[in-house]
């Protein structure tokens, strides 16, 4: 009998271990969920503003004339989400720019469920804390229905991107959902996760 099909014939007797819940979702759930309630007056916890997805994305505009930025860009991404990024491409030519239609100039990332916690907890407790001058977010930056952007000017306050391996600063947008009806349960939602926002 082969190896493989040794393998193949063995009982699948050993139990997995669970990964542990990342510890921004365990927060919600005990702490942050309560304070939610007790602050809008509700008991529904399903009517309670909750994080549904985070998209990271990055314009690469060099791309268009150097295709080494697209693939470093592409690298720096999958680092920092632990996810394939999706390649982003021109929807029409301007000439001005030299930019042709269905050319790559960006890529994004759209993290959900376990992945969306375990990056939310780096970017609030270790990477804003790496920019330079960082003085709080904008309490403002938000788009009227309960989404808030921000955008980080380059990639190596990630403590996952090596500085010797990428040659240049790529910035990029994070855009954090929420089922928030307005701004202010958006932002009330974001400073109990611990958002460093600054005072209104």
């Amino acid at each position: 009998m082969s190896a493989k099909k040794a393998k193949a014939a063995e009982p699948a007797t050993k139990e997995e271990i669970p990964a542990p819940v990342p510890r921004l979702l365990e927060k919600y759930e005990k702490e942050i969920l309560p304070k939610l309630a007790a602050q809008f007056g509700r008991t529904n916890r399903h009517s309670l503003p909750k994080l549904t997805k985070i998209v990271v994305n990055m314009g690469v505009g060099k791309a268009v004339g150097e295709k080494k930025y697209m693939e470093e860009a592409l690298e720096v991404m999958k680092q920092i989400t632990g996810q394939k990024p999706l390649v982003c491409l021109s929807r029409k030519a301007i000439s001005n720019f030299k930019l042709r239609e269905n050319l790559a100039i960006g890529c994004k990332v759209t993290l959900r469920g376990r992945r969306m916690y375990e990056f939310f907890d780096r970017l609030v407790s270790i990477v804003l804390p790496r920019v330079r001058d960082f003085r709080g977010l904008d309490p403002e930056a938000f788009d009227g229905r309960g989404n808030y952007n921000l955008g980080l000017t380059e990639q190596m306050v990630f403590p996952e991107i090596n500085p010797d391996k990428f040659t240049y600063n790529q910035g990029m947008n994070i855009t954090l959902v929420t089922t928030a009806e307005s701004d202010v349960e958006a932002r009330e939602l974001l400073r109990f996760f611990g958002m460093p926002l600054r005072a209104a």
